[in-house]
């Protein structure tokens, strides 16, 4: 019987023949199986950390907010009216938020004041250290958090003063369930009644403080809705809008950019092992030529052929990809932990079905894609052209390349049907697609080239340079491994620099020692002399300070409102909420004009206005144009005289928008400084003094904001440094794979060199020179590709600016190209163990 008479082969004999041919150590299809498990389980521990992530934000979003919708005003308390038509809706909680200073005799420390009524929290509950669940403290008491009680140096019990009264610390507090909506705090918090900011002198007119009221609804209304008819009901109100569905908007583009970059290293990871799995399979097919052709010499089919194998290679890409899923499941607590603090991350393992069956179609898709065209190419061709394969190359299917075609097509559209970003997916695709055609020309034109190279005196480096050209040659498969496994090196060295390189330069290394808010104008005076009397070469810097929105901008007759923006361009930050403002006379140190004229001394004339440069660009505003400011519900419109480029990197006052002093000076305000003391040692003092002159004023500690600043960019560092290391072990286990199947099909050519005299150190110097002289022509493109990926993560998805250190990703790329040479000696010894006769006997 013939294999075209013959009955097919069922499925049950095909698995009982390949289980019988499968070793349990998958011996041969180990590489499959690595490169199936880095990336499902970076896909797995990403979906997972993800889903988690936006199920708490989603499922917590009232308590996390304090309510259903929060209203926020600056340096005024809602009017009656307001306060009732709120409360309409649903039960109303209200309180402020301002910085204060705590003290006793010994100690003074700055912390975050929150006042809050008997309502609150609206939703959720305030866990004390001591078990208790507790709501607004009473009057004269405070829930303190551990870090005001250690600067205090109190316990619970003990008394402190904020402003003019005393206070008792009642509680620590364990669990604040808004914490996460209350955004960066300059100072541990400390919880007070509602009534107790303006009994202390903390509230009067002119100071920093943001009022704070939040709503439950009775009635399950829609959010949006209740926002646009308080908008249209107080248009000039100045309100800044919060709801339980966008409860932290910080957290929320955090997760999305995060989840984005995490998702592309997932692909990446993929894409770099789906060219591991190619070649893996076929080194592995390679190695069963003999039985391949074994069993088409005794009848079976080609189609029989490819149950055996496809059963074999299934297996294995399905226990790659549960492995993957485990380990990504159990790896989802440490990046959780990695990123506590910055995001509501449950503690203990999470498990998310949607995110692992989707990690785990990935890895079967990407198996099936790779790995089609080396099996069906061992499919189509008959059994004495298998038999003699090693020495005479088996030419390509082209009808094999459509399976593999048709794989890739369902990966890309899994990856955009399940992508919150199509554009962002699809361009990574796109970009990949580009790299493996580019690798590719690349490959063809190394050979090309190759072949036509002027022959060398050096016997070495002649036969290194025919092995790039001659039949059979592994080139292509050599190039694109060697191009991706590098490039993730650069990659990885490139993000991880250019985040620290954004710490060095936005987390400045000298600043002022402190910032002091609400100074009373007619105090200036007295506060300059409490500090030169410490220390008479401290630098004193003190600008007027205010707090306003941007309600409309654009030409005079063509002014845009904010509040019918269905969405803030870009870069034009300062189009979002109320924002510091001050006026000055002057250009602010720091500062340079970048179009336009600034205004004389005692300008009188129409009000005017100076705009940082490229945020008014981002606004699409020109010199000319026209802003209406928002100031304790007063409405201003000022023209824009002048754009300023601002050195950012300063920790002075930085003030996108700077007016000229018949703008705005008649708004009630006061004065804000920052102290930079040249003797440490009076700090303490100072504080004391301060707080017992001036007790409506709060002071910020710069070292400890630069301190919780360094810290939130190292825990987004460290969680993109073990994120991005998935796609270099990917990169090294394609390397070694790469090497490893271009070893199997040099077993002939050694063999070969050998009989004819070769020795040892001739052989191992031929694999040097070969595998040398592809990593160093790929080293150029492998660092356009790494760079490449790498400043799109950085400039796009965490919109820091560029700024790697070349000389470390130079350094890693270096290490990479060792690692390649390492790779090559390992993957050349055992060609020099081969006996001639049995190696020449099993061709």
């Amino acid at each position: 019987m013939n294999a075209a008479t013959a009955k097919p082969m069922s499925w049950v004999m095909a698995w009982r023949i390949a289980k019988r041919d499968l070793n349990a150590r998958f011996k041969g299809l180990r590489l499959l199986l690595v490169c199936i498990f880095l990336g499902t389980a970076a896909l797995a521990a990403i979906g997972t950390l993800t889903a988690a992530i936006e199920r708490e934000l989603d499922n917590r979003g009232q308590e996390l907010l304090g309510g259903d919708l929060e209203v926020e005003v600056w340096q005024r308390d809602l009017t009656d009216e307001e306060k009732t038509a709120l409360a309409e809706y649903g039960t109303l909680s209200g309180g402020t938020r301002m910085q204060a200073m705590a003290s006793t005799d010994d100690a003074a420390a700055p912390v975050q004041l929150k006042a809050v009524d008997e309502r609150w929290p609206l939703y959720g509950v305030l866990t004390l250290t001591d078990g208790r669940e507790v709501g607004a403290p009473a009057i004269g008491e405070a829930w303190l958090g551990q870090g005001a009680l250690d600067r205090l140096d109190i316990e619970v019990g003990d008394s402190f003063r904020v402003g003019t009264n005393e206070l008792t610390a009642a509680g620590v507090i364990e669990n604040e369930p808004d914490r996460l909506s209350e955004g960066f705090q300059l100072g541990p918090p400390v919880i007070v009644a509602a009534e107790y900011p303006l009994r202390a002198g903390l509230i009067a007119p002119g100071a920093l403080y943001e009022s704070k009221y939040r709503v439950a609804f009775d009635d399950g209304q829609d959010p949006d809705v209740v926002r646009k008819e308080l908008e249209e009901r107080f248009p000039n109100s100045g309100f800044d809008f919060r709801d339980r569905d966008r409860a932290s908007p910080g957290a929320d583009r955090f997760v999305r950019n995060m989840s984005d970059f995490l998702t592309l290293v997932g692909l990446a990871a993929l894409v770099i092992a789906g060219i591991g799995i190619g070649g893996g399979v076929s080194s592995y097919l390679d190695a069963r030529r003999n039985s391949i052709a074994t069993f088409k010499v005794l009848g079976a089919s080609s189609r029989d052929i490819v149950k055996i194998y496809a059963l074999q290679i299934g297996a294995a890409a399905l226990v790659g990809s549960l492995a993957g899923i485990a380990t990504g499941v159990l790896v989802t607590p440490l990046l959780g932990y990695a990123l506590q603090g910055l995001l509501p991350v449950e503690g203990g393992f999470v498990v998310e079905p949607a995110p692992l069956l989707l990690a785990a179609s990935y890895g079967l898709l990407v198996a099936f894609a790779f790995a089609a065209t080396p099996l069906l190419r061992a499919r189509a061709f008959p059994a004495m052209a298998l038999m003699r394969a090693r020495v005479s190359p088996l030419a390509r299917d082209l009808r094999a390349l459509i399976w593999t075609g048709l794989g890739i097509a369902a990966i890309c559209a899994l990856a955009l049907l399940t992508t919150n970003q199509p554009m962002l997916s699809g361009g990574f695709l796109v970009g990949a697609g580009g790299a493996l055609i580019a690798l590719a020309l690349i490959g063809f034109g190394i050979r090309f080239l190759a072949r036509r190279a002027p022959r060398t005196s050096n016997p070495l480096l002649r036969a290194a340079v025919a092995n790039l050209h001659r039949p059979g040659a592994p080139t292509g498969a050599l190039v694109t491994a060697l191009g991706f496994g590098l490039a993730s090196f650069v990659l990885l060295a490139a993000i991880q620099t250019a985040i620290n390189g954004n710490i060095e330069s936005r987390v400045p290394q000298e600043a002022p020692d402190y910032f002091v808010l609400d100074i009373p104008r007619d105090g200036e005076e007295d506060f300059r002399n409490l500090v030169t009397t410490l220390d008479s070469e401290a630098a004193i810097r003190t600008v007027p300070a205010l707090r306003g929105s941007v309600l409309a901008f654009g030409p005079r007759d063509e002014m845009t409102r904010v509040a019918d923006l269905e969405q803030i361009p870009d870069g034009a930050w300062f189009l979002r909420g109320e924002r510091g403002l001050t006026y000055a006379d002057t250009l602010p140190p720091g500062n340079s004009l970048a179009e336009g004229e600034w205004w004389p001394e005692g300008y009188e004339g129409e009000p005017l206005v100076s705009l940082e440069a490229d945020a008014a660009r981002a606004a699409g505003l020109e010199v000319g144009d026209y802003i209406t400011i928002g100031v304790l519900g007063i409405e201003r419109d000022v023209r824009i005289a002048n754009l300023r480029v601002i050195d950012w990197e300063s920790m002075g006052f930085n003030y996108a928008l700077v007016f000229s002093s018949n703008a705005i000076a008649d708004a009630p305000h006061n004065l804000a400084a920052t102290i930079e003391l040249q003797d440490d040692s009076q700090s303490g003092v100072l504080l004391r003094q301060m707080v017992s002159r001036f007790p409506s004023s709060s002071v910020i500690e710069i070292g400890q904001v630069l301190t919780e600043a360094r810290t939130i960019l190292e825990q987004v560092g460290a969680a993109t440094l073990a994120a991005a290391s998935v796609a270099v072990l990917a990169g090294l286990a394609v390397l070694m794979g790469a090497i490893a199947a271009a070893r199997a099909s040099r077993t002939y050519d050694t063999v070969v060199l050998r009989v004819m005299g070769a020795s040892q150190r001739q052989v191992l110097g031929l694999q040097l020179v070969e595998y040398g002289l592809l990593a160093l022509l790929l080293a150029v493109v492998a660092l356009a590709l790494g760079s490449t990926l790498a400043w799109f993560v950085i400039t796009e998805l965490f919109e820091f600016d560029w700024l790697p250190n070349w000389t470390e990703v130079l350094s890693v790329l270096g290490i990479g190209l060792v690692l390649v040479l390492g790779f090559a000696i390992g993957g050349s010894l055992p060609l020099l163990k081969a006996k001639p006769a049995q190696a020449l006997r099993e061709l």
